[in-house]
């Protein structure tokens, strides 16, 4: 009676754990979906660029971040092609361009170039030391309540950096910029935990006279 009652669990085992791990695939390969869009960068937006500028939908820079004219070139094509017209590079329209939609993990490895454009726009030409800070605030914004809580959702949202209303976030990244993202992103905060910056020779607004100012960085004011 054992032996037939170990046989039959033995049987159950071989049909369950097969059958369990086509489901955890399955569910991994669904967790792993990525829809690019506006603030996406990486190797993935590279590839959707120059698929696009190849046939004549985009004639913007390949850098590998999805501004306004890759969302603006996905939107023609998405037209053209029959598709959902969102400016969204989904699964349907990753599939008609041809490019493999990666991971989350590529999806996210472009932060430091998204970052190192918002740096290059905001503080070209400050201090290297300033230009960190600048990247700081944007990852002390991420992780405060009253902003979004991810790095392109920060820099695109409405009204919080004139760069990318007027045309500076669009411009070539300097160089040194891309090494200032990446010590932001590895911790390093020289505004001291600031969420916002100005200007003061520029700024016209009371109200962000009114933050309590941390230090002072080159040009920028770094506020709590």
């Amino acid at each position: 009676m054992k032996r037939n009652w170990n046989s039959r669990r033995l049987a159950l085992l071989c049909v369950v754990l097969p059958a369990m791990l086509l489901l955890a695939a399955c569910l991994t390969q669904l967790g792993m979906a990525v829809t690019y869009q506006r603030g996406s960068s990486g190797s993935v937006v590279t590839q959707i660029q120059t698929r696009l500028k190849e046939w004549g939908y985009y004639d913007g820079a390949v850098d590998g971040v999805y501004g306004s004219a890759t969302e603006a070139a996905v939107t023609r094509f998405q037209s053209a092609n029959g598709l959902t017209a969102d400016g969204k590079a989904g699964p349907a329209t990753l599939e008609a361009i041809g490019v493999s939609g990666g991971s989350a993990a590529d999806a996210d490895s472009g932060d430091v170039a998204l970052l190192a454009r918002l740096i290059s726009a905001e503080a070209r030409g400050e201090p290297y030391t300033g230009q960190v800070a600048v990247g700081a605030v944007v990852l002390n914004r991420m992780k405060h309540p009253s902003f979004p809580n991810t790095m392109s959702g920060v820099i695109y949202q409405s009204g919080a950096f004139t760069c990318v209303s007027d045309g500076q976030f669009d411009e070539p990244v300097e160089y040194g910029c891309y090494q200032a993202a990446r010590d932001a992103l590895n911790g390093w905060d020289p505004s001291g935990g600031a969420i916002y910056y100005f200007n003061p020779s520029t700024a016209t607004s009371a109200w962000i006279w009114s933050r309590p100012a941390i230090i002072t960085i080159g040009k920028h004011r770094f506020c709590a």
